[in-house]
């Protein structure tokens, strides 16, 4: 059964999408099976894949509102060998949204699509809108794991404590066995002292929450998208692709743990 990770930030701007599309390449590349879900209408994660938005036959929308098979919308990204699976997305998502208000199993839609295909993967990464709505609501009914990124700064601070407010509410009346995966430092400066004052105070309070590993500010990161292509295969010496790669093995490793306990 695969581990379902809801990417998820209330506030826009802290490297979500960087996380997610980043995240799954790195996996795909410890030759771990990896399903990358976009739930943005934006569809920035499927054009971060190297795959147009504009030029999909289907899309993430039709899985939530239609029968369709999760197997007419996949994706395959080939690159970092061999490769992972991309459930796209693009503004019609924004469609979808409206449409599963009137739907008597709303909340759930996405926890059903992917029961259909856990087996095929090993970890499924969803990437959430930065807002609190019918996607994201979604996203955590059918997630084991939130994994928050957070940018050290002082009003990142505020809107932690907003979406951890929503991941209780969700674990207490739709899904009680939704977790914290871990609280991800991003675009870290750590020449900055509010960064550093900011990342001790996550530590304090969340303690092993925390990922060790930290993103920094990096300007292979912030361009790699724009070619198509994950930080590990625009730039693989680059900072940013090292810390992904760190990050993905973190993750790994906290999951064996948390098996062996079980």
């Amino acid at each position: 059964m695969a581990n379902i990770i809801a990417i998820a930030n209330q506030k826009g701007g802290v490297g979500k999408t960087t996380t997610a599309v980043n995240l799954a390449a790195s996996l795909a590349s410890l030759k771990h099976r990896v399903l990358l879900v976009d739930l943005d209408p934006q569809g920035n994660a499927t054009m971060g894949c190297g795959i147009n938005k504009h030029e999909l036959d289907y899309t993430a929308c039709d899985l939530l509102l239609t029968d369709i098979a999760i197997a007419d919308c996949i994706q395959r990204v080939t690159e970092p060998s061999p490769g992972f699976d991309l459930l796209p997305s693009n503004g019609d998502l924004t469609a979808a949204e409206i449409g599963l208000i009137d739907s008597p199993d709303r909340e759930r839609r996405l926890s059903k699509v992917l029961g259909s295909a856990a087996e095929a993967y090993e970890t499924v990464i969803v990437d959430c809108p930065p807002s609190l709505n019918m996607l994201t609501v979604n996203a955590l009914v059918a997630a084991h794991g939130v994994l928050i990124p957070i940018q050290c700064e002082y009003y990142a601070l505020e809107g932690l404590s907003a979406l951890l407010d929503t991941v209780e509410q969700i674990r207490e009346s739709r899904n009680a066995a939704l977790r914290i995966e871990g609280i991800l430092r991003t675009m870290h400066d750590p020449r900055n002292n509010l960064a550093n004052q900011v990342s001790t105070q996550l530590i304090t309070h969340f303690k092993d929450d925390v990922y060790r590993t930290i993103i920094p500010r990096n300007v292979r990161l912030a361009e790699a998208p724009s070619h198509g292509q994950s930080a590990l295969i625009y730039d693989p010496q680059s900072k940013g692709a090292i810390a992904y790669l760190a990050l993905a093995s973190e993750i790994l490793r906290r999951h064996d743990k948390r098996q062996r306990a079980a």
